[in-house]
């Protein structure tokens, strides 16, 4: 097993001042040359948040940089589309935040200050007075131990511990960034959570606009493929990590018969080929079977109580499926249907608010299906407006991650407090 992780101790991010009586207020940024599709940064009391439709690396970077840095930038989080030459994009973003730390991944959509966005890159940049953060890279997934895990988290807590902002415990959550292709997204989490033991911990696979061909996470400047990023945050600020998805149980029970949990693929459900018994559970033939159904109709493992979605990525030529996660021989699958998009994340983000007050950002790692099904149902505009309203910066995903688990079409992330109004800087 082989990880890297940043050096020196990083400390913590924040960007707007919090003297500032209005909470959000727009910044213009420097102009560039050419036709330029960008947004304003917004500055919020302890982060600020950006996002370029700029299509040139170097000027997508420059454009970030003049909306994010500042005296105390410390940290960069960034999604952007797999359509930018990702190797251009990764020295252009090394060369704009010179000595800010900068992690990131692709993504299948963006979220960014404005709602959903496409080809675009969307980034928060975290002011160090508020918050500690460190970043490591996982390269070789499958030899990845317990032992590689506590030797990575303690290397991580080490940093947070030496910039003294607040105590680890209740004040530290964990986000992991994986290759969306790599299928090993459950041995890494499922390692990485025993290792967090009480921290909290969210993440996304990363995407590729929907071409299943190649994923990426950003680590020290490159973009990396077969690897996993994992970062921790302390901060004296409240937060809360949620999770949630909008798929209530049909009757439609289908026992896995015969599966391969490496490569995701179910040949029998119910001891019949697996696609005829999934199109007939969900009322549709197997020539029917297209992403609008796995969107609409997926699959779900009941696990202590809750429903977890196991969502189908392709039917094979040998009537086979392969799906986003892991399904193992044995298991009892139940069929799913979508109730509102909107209300489980809205009741989830609302209840987190009445706990920390008023956001200062949302994180959000939001299913690529999600957002599939917005744009089939004509939902996208109002997703949009409750993602603006909330402070949502985020992507869609290839899968998401709530402690330890992997799972599909849910929305997971934290939604991070603002500063009280007697707290100061130094």
């Amino acid at each position: 097993m082989a990880y890297d992780r940043f050096g020196a101790p990083i400390k913590s991010t924040e960007v707007a001042l919090a003297a500032f009586t209005d909470p959000v207020e727009s910044e213009k940024s420097h102009p560039v040359p050419g036709p330029v599709l960008m947004k304003p940064a917004t500055t919020l009391p302890a982060v600020r948040v950006a996002s370029s439709s700029v299509r040139d690396p170097m000027l997508a970077a420059t454009n970030l940089a003049s909306q994010l840095s500042h005296e105390h930038l410390g940290c960069v989080l960034f999604f952007c589309s797999a359509e930018y030459d990702l190797g251009r994009l990764g020295i252009a973003l090394e060369h704009a935040f010179r000595g800010v730390r900068v992690c990131g991944c692709t993504s299948a959509g963006e979220i960014t200050p404005e709602g959903y966005g496409r080809g675009c890159i969307t980034a928060i940049g975290f002011d160090q007075r508020y918050f500690a953060i460190d970043c490591a890279l996982i390269r070789e997934l499958d030899r990845f131990t317990l032992q590689d895990a506590q030797g990575v988290i303690d290397g991580l807590l080490a940093t947070c511990r030496e910039a003294r902002l607040a105590p680890i415990k209740g004040n530290t959550f964990a986000i992991t960034l994986l290759d969306g292709l790599s299928s090993r997204e459950e041995l890494v989490l499922a390692t990485l959570n025993s290792a967090l033991g009480t921290i909290p911990q969210f993440g996304g696979s990363a995407g590729d606009d929907e071409r299943l061909a190649n994923t990426h996470v950003f680590y020290d400047g490159q973009f990396h493929t077969g690897a996993a990023t994992v970062l921790l945050v302390n901060t004296p600020l409240d937060f809360r990590v949620f999770s949630t998805h909008h798929m209530v149980e049909r009757s439609e029970k289908l026992v896995v018969t015969e599966a391969c949990a490496e490569t995701r693929t179910v040949y029998e459900l119910n001891a019949e080929p697996a696609a005829e018994a999934y199109a007939r559970a969900v009322g549709v033939s197997v020539a029917e079977l297209d992403r609008k159904i796995f969107a609409l109709r997926p699959m779900g493992v009941r696990i202590g109580g809750h429903y977890f979605v196991r969502s189908v990525q392709r039917v094979n030529p040998d009537g086979s499926l392969t799906f986003y996660c892991a399904v193992e021989t044995g298991i009892v699958m139940t069929a799913m249907e979508p109730e509102s998009l909107l209300d489980s994340v809205r009741t989830q983000i609302e209840a987190a608010e009445r706990v920390v007050g008023p956001p200062l950002v949302t994180i959000g790692c939001d299913c690529f299906l999600r957002r599939l099904e917005a744009e089939l149902t004509g939902e996208v505009e109002a997703v949009s407006r409750f993602l603006r309203h909330h402070k949502v910066i985020g992507f869609n995903t290839y899968g998401e991650q709530f402690d330890g688990m992997h799972i599909n079409q849910t929305f997971t992330g934290v939604v991070i407090g603002q500063p009280d109004a007697h707290y100061r800087t130094e």
